[in-house]
């Protein structure tokens, strides 16, 4: 059973019909696995993330069974039929138990009249077998308009980025170097049984062979390590960062990033971290209790100068800007649903409107590191091409690195199925006056 006495895909079903109507898996999520016992958390966390990232495939097929839609108030069957189908073609749970507790869940959404409709569509479900795919949103299971946009964006790596998103990402720590070396962890997890290896690029990353709770993690709770992507981990290695420097991480909730700057460079003058939302900040504080940091926080539009900053300009500016996430898909699967097309037009305006803030308060001599989560072009270096022809004295720094890609604005790395998320960095200097 599930909460509020419902069975488990009756829960689930309710947490996709929100995802529909708008809601985050982060936000309608955590109100229904609290009703849960804590045994059953993962497998409601499970049903409703693969459902997510295999939506548009399991609805291609629902779509195809139905001989019309469900009326909008019965929307939610058609939720638990996905549910139900995400379990058929993707679990190893006895088929004969899905069709039956699918059918009881359906009774449990008081919609007794639909439960013929659930059983007959399951069972042909069960007997035929999965179809192919109609087209390549079906097969690759993204909305169709991202399926076009990756295709003309990336021609030849469209493919390998929409089979990314559907591979389960890797858990990856970033070392706290104000407590250990990355060896010296690395043995700790050794000691641990936990199976791991450093990560290629992040140089206090590490890879896990398989998630684990974090509170298996040696020393977790005393801020020996944080959950953090290899390619969020990135930021500081670029920030160039040194005692005395003030710095600013622009848009920081959850605060991973600032947390990292702080523990890359443990002599800086001050961190500013600011962001827009006052329900994310005591995240950001949270991380930075439990690895024992200090930040000056600010709830502001970072883009709103005159709102919050004191005059004193900064010596290196992190500006991960908001963005489509499309990057990091992977982890974050309800993107698919929630993301539009529409969405990338305006995305790129308030973009480029924070990093024309972000460079008025940028000392000379400064760097400024721009970041995002996505791999369409139009908000990673489209956006450093029109900055940097209305900066015209705007220094472009090429780091020498080995990973990503020279976009001749900035380098892009795609999402790795073994490794990193998708992310784009840029670095640029502003002249000595």
């Amino acid at each position: 059973m599930g909460g509020s006495g419902q069975p488990m895909r009756a829960v689930a079903a309710g947490v996709l019909l929100a995802v529909e109507n708008g809601q985050s898996l982060s936000q309608c999520l955590p109100p229904a696995l609290s009703r849960l016992a804590i045994n059953e958390r993962p497998v409601l966390q499970a049903l409703c993330y693969g459902t997510c990232r295999w939506f548009h495939r399991l609805d291609g097929e629902l779509r195809g069974r139905l001989k019309k839609p469900l009326r909008t108030p019965d929307r939610i069957v058609h939720h638990l039929m996905l549910v139900a189908l995400f379990q058929l073609r993707f679990s190893e749970q006895a088929n004969y138990a899905i069709l039956n507790e699918t059918v009881e869940a359906c009774r449990a959404l008081d919609k007794p009249h639909l439960t013929g409709l659930v059983n007959g569509v399951l069972r042909a479900a069960e007997r035929e077998g999965a179809p192919e795919p109609a087209n390549d949103a079906d097969r690759f299971s993204h909305p169709a308009w991202m399926v076009e946009k990756l295709r003309h964006n990336w021609p030849d790596d469209w493919s390998g980025i929409l089979d990314a998103n559907n591979a389960q990402a890797p858990m990856t720590l970033r070392v706290n170097a104000l407590r250990f070396s990355r060896d010296d962890y690395l043995a700790l997890l050794a000691e641990a049984s936990i199976e791991a290896a450093p990560t290629r690029f992040a140089p206090f990353g590490i890879q896990l062979d398989r998630p684990v709770p974090v509170e298996h993690l040696p020393w977790f709770a005393d801020g020996a390590v944080s959950v953090q992507d290899e390619a969020a981990q990135l930021c500081t290695t670029l920030l160039d960062l040194g005692p005395g420097q003030r710095v600013l991480d622009a848009c920081a909730a959850p605060g991973g990033k600032t947390c990292a700057i702080l523990e890359a460079c443990g002599d800086l003058a001050e961190v500013v971290a600011i962001d827009e939302s006052a329900a994310r900040l005591p995240r950001v504080q949270e991380n930075l209790d439990r690895l024992d940091l200090t930040a000056t926080l600010i709830q502001a539009d970072a883009a709103n100068t005159e709102q919050w900053w004191d005059g004193n300009a900064f010596d290196r500016i992190l500006l991960d800007v908001p963005c489509s996430a499309s990057g990091v898909i992977r982890r974050h699967p309800d993107i698919k649903l929630l993301r539009r097309e529409t969405d990338i037009v305006p995305l790129a305006g308030i973009q480029l409107g924070l990093l024309e803030a972000m460079w008025s308060i940028l000392k000379p001599g400064g760097r400024l590191v721009y970041a995002t989560c996505s791999v369409f072009p139009q908000e990673n270096h489209r956006i450093i091409q029109r900055f940097r022809k209305q900066q015209d004295t705007t220094v472009l720094v090429e780091p020498e690195v080995s990973w990503g890609r020279d976009m001749g604005a900035g380098r892009q790395l795609l999402p790795d199925p073994n490794s990193h998320d998708g992310f784009f960095y840029a670095v640029l200097e502003k002249p000595e006056a």
